[in-house]
């Protein structure tokens, strides 16, 4: 499979039915929740482990996962949710001004207005996988590029703040704002993200090929136990 190849209009649908269905959990994610979760895993401080962030996404407890017919099934829905992310990567590294998160649009009052809530409410989820680990922006001056973020995805708001997100136009202003604070987010995030894979280590220093063997036999490394194989 070719993770880095985009989702095709066939399998955006195909990933969408499925999520939709009675398989998964009413917590579980739709496309446009999934979409900021996995916006959220790009852009963040650490690279977080597949087995880690994936059950999130079928609900919020472990029992919340589909019963899949089988192995392949399993490996195709996965690698679905694995090229969307891809895309979303690609997408930020090579044009972050032309990333455009996923967001409803509906009709108020005789116009189209634009709907985050569920992208928000995904990307918080992704946030909150290492809440710590954000402290770094939440302290910065880009700070306020999260409020939105927050008032529209949190699960809780402070009760005085209910009154920024009581209609239509304030939330689709919210949502506006949402997709210009992303390349500015994933900026910051760039120099200070870690990888969840911890580096391999030597448990023994290197040994020089002039040294000494360590076998004992006296000889230089390179003409013992460092010698090149012999080729058959």
């Amino acid at each position: 499979m070719q993770f880095d190849k985009p989702l095709s209009d066939k399998e955006f649908n195909e990933l969408d039915k499925f999520l939709l269905s009675d398989r998964c959990a009413d917590d579980g994610m739709m496309m446009d929740s999934l979409h900021g979760y996995l916006t959220a895993l790009v852009i963040g401080p650490e690279i977080i482990p597949i087995a880690e962030w994936l059950p999130r996404i079928w609900g919020s407890s472990a029992e919340d996962a589909p019963e899949f017919k089988s192995d392949k099934e399993f490996e195709h829905i996965t690698g679905l949710i694995a090229r969307f992310m891809n895309e979303i990567a690609i997408t930020l590294e090579v044009a972050p001004k032309e990333f455009e998160p996923l967001f409803c649009e509906h009709q108020w009052e005789g116009r189209a207005v634009l709907d985050g809530e569920a992208w928000a409410w995904g990307f918080w989820e992704g946030m909150n996988l290492r809440a710590g680990a954000w402290e770094p922006i939440r302290s910065s001056n880009l700070a306020p590029l999260l409020r939105p973020i927050y008032l529209l995805g949190a699960e809780e708001i402070e009760e005085a703040e209910i009154v920024l997100v009581d209609n239509p136009l304030k939330c689709h202003k919210l949502t506006v704002e949402i997709e210009a604070a992303i390349p500015e987010i994933h900026r910051f995030w760039l120099p200070h993200r870690k990888s969840a894979i911890a580096p391999v280590q030597r448990a023994t220093p290197k040994i020089g090929r002039n040294e000494l063997c360590a076998c004992g036999s006296g000889k230089k490394f390179k003409n013992c136990c460092g010698a090149d194989p012999v080729l058959h």
